[in-house]
Formats: C-alpha cells, sequence, structure tokens
C-alpha cells in the first residue's frame, strides 16, 4: 500500500481552460450516476476538443498525433444526467514529446470537483508512429495551460 497522502479535490481555480460537456441519458449506470468509463471519455473529449479549436491538433491530416500511454481518475462525487460539467484543463508536465494533462470535472457551478484525473499522451509521427518533439503550435498551447 502506498504511503501517498489521500487526494483530495482540487478547485477551479487550479485549472487554466475550461470545456462545458452535457451528461446524457445513457450516460447514468442502473445506480442512477454516471458511470465510471465515461468519465475517461471527458477527459479525451475536453483535451482534443481543445487542441483543435487552437490549432494544434489536426486529427484527419496532421503528421503528428497523441497516444495515450498513461491514464488516472479519482471519483469524490456522483454526477448524475441531465447534470452539465465543466472540465478544467491544465498541464502538469511536458517533455520533448510527451505531455502530462491533468483533467478536473466539476458539476455545473460548482468550485470543488467531482473527479480529477490525468492523462500522459506521446506525440508520434503518423506514419512511423515513433516519438518526436511537440510541434510548434502544439507547444504554444502547452505552454497557455502550464500549472
Amino acid at each position: 500500500m502506498s504511503s501517498a497522502a489521500k487526494p483530495t479535490p482540487h478547485s477551479r481555480s487550479s485549472y487554466r481552460a475550461f470545456r462545458s460537456i452535457p451528461t446524457r441519458w445513457a450516460d447514468n449506470d442502473m445506480y442512477g450516476h454516471v458511470n465510471n468509463v465515461v468519465y475517461y471519455s471527458w477527459f479525451d473529449t475536453a483535451v482534443n476538443a481543445l487542441l483543435i479549436e487552437r490549432g494544434a491538433l489536426d486529427i484527419h491530416q496532421g503528421q503528428t498525433i497523441g497516444f495515450v500511454v498513461e491514464t488516472q481518475c479519482n471519483y469524490f462525487a456522483p454526477i448524475a444526467f441531465p447534470q452539465t460539467v465543466e472540465a478544467g484543463i491544465r498541464v502538469a508536465q511536458a517533455g520533448r514529446s510527451s505531455v502530462r494533462y491533468e483533467i478536473a470535472l466539476f458539476a455545473q457551478g460548482s468550485d470543488s470537483a467531482a473527479a480529477q484525473g490525468h492523462f500522459v499522451h506521446v506525440y508520434v509521427d503518423r506514419a512511423t508512429q515513433r516519438p518526436v518533439p511537440l510541434p510548434e503550435a502544439l507547444q504554444r498551447v502547452v505552454d497557455s495551460l502550464k500549472a
């Protein structure tokens, strides 16, 4: 067992960018709240939509794509349909070809995260699938999101 401190929910002020994501009826499970696997989908949606909107990721024609190599989530409070989720995004670490994005999910209007976690993306050449340095446009977005 790890000696690490028990995770505690972050506040909105800890994050650099936000995206609203409406829950769907199908997101709820038989227990009446959003199923845990949906949270990872929201992480992916929040990060990739931001990168696409800011011109740092072209999912159809871009030479560089991101592979998820690590992911983790801590849950603090349930979310259920028809709530809207507000995903906070920040960058905790960036290397030559990898980025650790941290995401917190807030119930609309709440200051305390209902869940929070991270994705580590390694950016690779689409054709060779070998790591490549972060493209300039991606580096700019990453720098703007650093915690």
